[in-house]
């Protein structure tokens, strides 16, 4: 008895590896457009709160920043982990 030989599927993997690519670039852009969504989310509420509270833009500020900081580590991190 003659191993049967596989069918050349070449078109097949470069569609697959296509099709990977694709996703992953989806995936990433969706990361850091939530960041960025994030990002200006909180630079909003925090230009508001100093808006009706002045006297606790220290406060503020540093507040923000840290969680500007962290939604953007996220975006980071989707990028990395999607491609």
């Amino acid at each position: 008895m003659r191993a049967r030989r596989k069918p050349n599927n070449q078109k097949q993997n470069i569609m697959i590896l296509t099709i990977a690519e694709l996703t992953g670039n989806i995936a990433s852009a969706f990361g850091l457009l939530g960041a960025a969504l994030g990002v200006g989310l909180i630079g909003l509420k925090a230009a508001e709160a100093v808006g009706r509270n002045p006297g606790a833009s220290g406060k503020i500020l540093v507040q923000a920043i840290i969680g500007m900081a962290l939604a953007e580590g996220l975006g980071i991190l989707a990028l990395f982990l999607a491609k």
